[in-house]
């Protein structure tokens, strides 16, 4: 497993520039400290800046020593559930070791909402074992892992259908890991806890299938190079992209990160936070595997709540590119405003409603809308949501031209 070269990852300092500046990396800041927590810093770095390709990789380390955890989305562009995990994720407290984010690894294919990129390129295809990446992007993001010398790497992905054993009809709703009983282990683990606790439909309950060998097809895979030239622990974990909300695919890459990594990033118990509510959910793993349906909560009622009991909507915003609330745009861009992770726990959403701007009113409308900010300066936005018993709620983002 990579937690046996600890030893070699606890005495590295990664504060040479120059050295990620040769795979293509460029520091945003010197260095220094930006975090509210106490025991972790955070820090960022710009892949490939300068060029179309140009995309920020985010790292947080905490004073405990511990391993490396990278996590990766957006290799593809239209698999969104991944890379606006990846991006939740970098933001987690961490307890121990170090945890790397690149959430939008593929800025051209998600700017275009494509698989690859402008020229056609899939780049996860463009990591051969056992070579260097031919690639300039390919280059640098592998350049991010071996520089940090990662010892577990999760790369998040969707699917447009349903893992049965063949790749070729789908491999969604799966978790396919690097050898090793150990990585099996935790596989199993996540697949299950999320199972009982996060799928309700028993169509959709996760599986689990080992990574395919060197000559067998698909080649280049930057999982399949990190288990094999690094030796790290890794996870590609797909969700399915059609007929399920967003925020339910990103919860599902959320709580399954965070089951695979617990024991690196989490040594004390996973944090509370909004993907995994210890209120609800079932630590006990099962004895049957995977074939055992997720249980039902206690006391579900067979009808709907009366309205005094209602819980109200939750606003959630987000964007397209994942970063922009916390980006410098240059005036002019359009910023997609994505409301479908929104939710109404006691019945449905009926209208999205936007504002835009610091004296507008609420007269867009519509699950998701594309802005175009011309102005330099901040542009607040806010959506408000209301379900079908008339209750709202709303979430607002700033959007900053300079």
């Amino acid at each position: 497993m990579g937690r046996d070269r600890l030893s070699r990852r606890t005495a590295l300092t990664l504060t040479a520039s120059s050295a990620l500046t040769t795979v293509g990396v460029a520091r945003t800041d010197d260095g220094t400290a930006d975090t509210a927590d106490d025991n972790v810093s955070r820090d960022s770095f710009v892949v490939r800046e300068g060029t179309d390709q140009e995309t920020t990789a985010y790292v947080t380390t905490a004073d405990a020593d511990g391993p490396t955890v990278v996590v990766v989305g957006g290799l593809h562009g239209n698999e969104i559930a991944g890379y606006v995990a990846a991006g939740e994720i970098a933001d987690w407290p961490i307890d121990a070791g170090r945890l790397v984010t690149i959430p939008e690894a593929n800025a051209v294919a998600i700017d275009r909402g494509t698989r690859t990129d402008d020229e056609g390129v899939d780049l996860n295809r463009q990591f051969p074992e056992g070579s260097e990446p031919a690639m300039d992007l390919a280059r640098a993001i592998w350049g991010v892992l071996t520089e940090y010398d990662a010892d577990v790497v999760v790369d998040l992905h969707e699917s447009t259908g349903i893992y049965a054993g063949d790749p070729v009809d789908g491999v969604g709703q799966a978790i396919f890991h690097s050898e090793g009983d150990a990585v099996a282990e935790t596989a199993a683990d996540a697949i299950d806890y999320t199972n009982r606790n996060y799928v309700d439909d028993p169509a959709l309950s996760f599986q689990r299938g080992p990574f395919s060998g060197p000559d067998s097809e698909p080649n280049g895979l930057l999982v399949h190079k990190a288990a094999r030239d690094l030796g790290a622990d890794s996870y590609l974990v797909e969700t399915l992209s059609t007929d399920v909300d967003l925020g339910t695919r990103v919860q599902w890459h959320s709580v399954i990160t965070e089951r695979l990594v617990r024991d690196e990033l989490f040594p004390d118990g996973v944090p509370e936070n909004d993907h995994v509510p210890e209120d609800t959910v079932d630590e006990e793993p099962s004895e049957e595997y995977p074939d055992e349906e997720p249980d039902e909560p206690e006391n579900l009622a067979d009808d709907s709540p009366d309205e005094t009991d209602r819980e109200s909507p939750i606003a959630r915003i987000n964007t397209v590119p994942t970063w922009a609330p916390g980006l410098d745009l240059e005036p002019g861009r359009t910023i997609t405003l994505d409301a479908s992770c929104s939710c109404a726990p006691d019945g449905e959403l009926v209208c999205y409603e936007w504002r835009i701007g610091q004296d507008g009113s609420f007269d867009e409308t519509g699950e998701t809308i594309d802005v175009t900010i011309g102005a330099n300066g901040d542009h607040p936005i806010v959506l408000r949501v209301t379900d079908d018993a008339g209750l709202t709620d709303t979430a607002e983002i700033t959007l900053s031209t300079d």
